[in-house]
């Protein structure tokens, strides 16, 4: 790999991979690697998930090998967001700064859905003090609602917001499959 972004990037994930094993029992750093040099545009998604603090490191989400935000608590660069851009455009006051859905795709990562939450809970505990929104059904989107979890009482928990709502602890955890 060459390049400033893997020259950074991929030390920190080699690191990080290593220091946390259970998150990717029976994977090895260069089968990782591997597919990392194959798609060497993702250092840059990474370095981006890195840089808003998500931690990214390795974890098997519906059977797929993917990057996903392990900073304990939702990224600190990703925080007092609504939900989309339909949700910004429609509050009239105090704007937050953009919108959960249309920063991931300018880093070019998705939400978590709820399941994928659900399954990164079962290889730490993330989300003790923030919350983070998570991929919402259009049945419940089309309604002005959004979907958003956290972690409390050593138990997972969905909720319900309106979908232009946004809080300082709020923001969202990212993916980018591999």
């Amino acid at each position: 790999m060459s390049g400033s972004v893997g020259d950074i990037m991929v030390p920190t994930l080699e690191q990080r991979f290593k220091a946390n094993m259970p998150r990717h029992k029976g994977l090895v750093w260069d089968a990782v690697l591997m597919r990392l040099t194959a798609s060497p545009a993702k250092l840059a998604t990474l370095a981006e998930m890195e840089r808003t603090g998500g931690e990214p490191d390795v974890v098997v989400l519906d059977n797929a090998l993917c990057f996903v935000d392990c900073s304990s608590e939702s990224p600190t660069g990703r925080r007092s967001l609504c939900y989309d851009r339909t949700a910004l455009d429609a509050r009239k006051e105090n704007k937050p700064g953009g919108a959960a859905l249309e920063m991931a795709a300018l880093m070019g990562v998705e939400l978590l859905t709820e399941d994928q939450y659900r399954t990164l809970q079962e290889l730490g505990e993330f989300d003790r003090k923030t919350s983070s929104w998570i991929a919402t059904p259009a049945s419940i989107r089309n309604l002005g609602g959004a979907l958003f979890c956290d972690r409390r009482y050593d138990t997972v928990f969905t909720y319900h917001n309106g979908a232009d709502s946004y809080y300082a602890a709020r923001g969202f955890r990212a993916r980018l499959a591999l």
